[in-house]
């Protein structure tokens, strides 16, 4: 939903900011619990424009909760993440990597916002 008089393409922007911003600090997250066992790798749902509410999605029933240990103890893959003997399912690189795309996607947003504020200050007929 947008402000009163706010263009939609400024409020997406400002939408899919706030959702970077948010999936920096569960990337951090992942990092940081790279060696705590049964610690499970967290992911934000991609921003839907039609429902814009920003935070943590669940987008499966154990997210968000504390993980459990595989009912057999046998290491493996599971949800598309590899899996450590002691449950953790952190890959380092694959979260440095995301971090890295995220940091780079949350600039490209953030300038294409401070571009559009700019075209609209030139039509106004305003400097700055």
């Amino acid at each position: 939903m947008t402000g009163i008089g706010e263009p939609t393409l400024i409020s997406a922007l400002k939408t899919k900011m706030r959702w970077h911003e948010a999936r920096q600090g569960v990337l951090a997250e992942n990092v940081a619990n790279a060696q705590t066992p049964n610690f499970r790798a967290h992911e934000l749902a991609a921003v839907d424009f039609d429902n814009p509410s920003i935070g943590p999605a669940r987008t499966d029933a154990r997210h968000m909760s504390l993980a459990t240990v595989d009912p057999t103890g046998r290491p493996g893959k599971e949800d598309d993440f590899e899996r450590t003997p002691d449950g953790n399912t952190v890959v380092l690189e694959e979260q440095m990597t995301k971090a890295a795309q995220n940091q780079m996607d949350h600039q490209m947003a953030a300038m294409l916002y401070q571009k559009s504020l700019g075209l609209i200050r030139t039509a106004l007929g305003r400097r700055g």
